[in-house]
């Protein structure tokens, strides 16, 4: 029986510390599906295709990891997709109480859904999505924290960033 995770997130946009996840998370699984979450009440930087496309370009290179998107609830995606469980990083202590609700949250919707947590590399363990937005926002050397993609996609959404960085 195939060992199917879904690691799911807003990905906006995707960072070396999510590839991270997903080739360590490849150790555990045969496969995995990337789910970009939709969230009508947030307003991302990428639109959903583009970041479907930094995903998909960013992973590229791993034949048995898929993109998606999920509207809706998790553990619903996952059963459709016939699933077994849920893949998660964990930066620090602070993603531990969050991460531990949704977690249990899950669990009461489908008890045969896991959660799977692995740890942030070290190398990646301050960096986020957000963090590395506003430090491209400002121009700040983000080109080792990101798929070359993305460093591109963040050059064109942020003009200014190119100096000092390429």
């Amino acid at each position: 029986m195939e060992r199917l995770a879904i690691y799911p997130g807003s990905f906006d946009p995707v960072t070396n510390g999510h590839l991270d996840i997903i080739e360590r998370g490849l150790k555990l699984f045969d496969r995995i599906i990337v789910a970009v979450l939709i969230n009508p009440g947030k307003s991302p930087l990428f639109s959903v295709e583009e970041r479907l496309f930094l995903l998909e370009k960013s992973l590229a290179h791993l034949p048995n990891v898929e993109v998606s998107t999920s509207e809706g609830l998790l553990v619903d995606f996952a059963v459709q997709r016939n699933a077994g469980a849920i893949l998660r990083g964990m930066r620090a202590v602070s993603d531990f109480e969050h991460e531990f609700q949704l977690a249990l949250m899950n669990r009461r919707l489908n008890r045969q859904i896991e959660t799977v947590f692995l740890m942030t590399g070290l190398r990646w363990i301050f960096t986020s999505s957000s963090i590395i937005k506003e430090a491209a926002s400002f121009g700040a050397q983000i080109k080792d924290l990101v798929p070359e993609v993305v460093f591109e996609k963040l050059k064109e959404k942020f003009a200014h960033l190119s100096r000092g960085n390429d």
